[in-house]
């Protein structure tokens, strides 16, 4: 009991001081199969400095990255990327078609209605545990969906 109280205490101060606020947050159902899906959500920095969001876990993903969507050429390229700026006193929208979390190797299907927890870090050295809810978005492209239509050299995403 001793231990438990310090990190509760830990949790709650994290969120609590956070520099940045986070609206609009979801996570897009899955069809049964589908081996990724991705978080959406706006991110809004309070702080004077900009603030990077530098990594997301999930207990539902064998693995989470960062990734923004760039068209080059007449192609729209899905990349990882190793942080996402938020500017200072600005924010930044998580989004299909632009910047977004990629929740990679799924335990199982996401369905709608669920819950699933996301724990955002930032490179101020706070983090956020979130709840976010579980939502039926239809895409209007196939980056929406989660799918790479194009990879660079250095992508280490597979898809079968």
């Amino acid at each position: 009991m001793k231990k438990l109280i310090p990190l509760v205490f830990s949790l709650l101060t994290c969120s609590a001081f956070a520099d940045v606020q986070v609206s609009n947050a979801y996570i897009r159902a899955t069809p049964p199969g589908a081996p990724t899906s991705a978080a959406f959500m706006t991110l809004k920095n309070s702080n004077t400095n900009e603030i990077k969001l530098i990594s997301v876990q999930s207990e539902i993903a064998r693995s989470t990255e960062l990734h923004t969507v760039k068209q080059e050429n007449d192609t729209m390229k899905m990349r990882q990327v190793e942080s996402i700026t938020i500017p200072a006193a600005g924010q930044v929208e998580l989004k299909p078609g632009g910047n977004h979390i990629m929740l990679i190797g799924l335990n199982g299907a996401i369905k709608e209605g669920q819950e699933v927890m996301l724990i955002l870090n930032f490179s101020d050295g706070s983090m956020q545990h979130l709840m976010l809810p579980v939502k039926n978005i239809m895409a209007t492209n196939s980056m929406a969906n989660g799918e790479h239509s194009s990879h660079s050299p250095d992508h280490t995403q597979k898809h079968h």
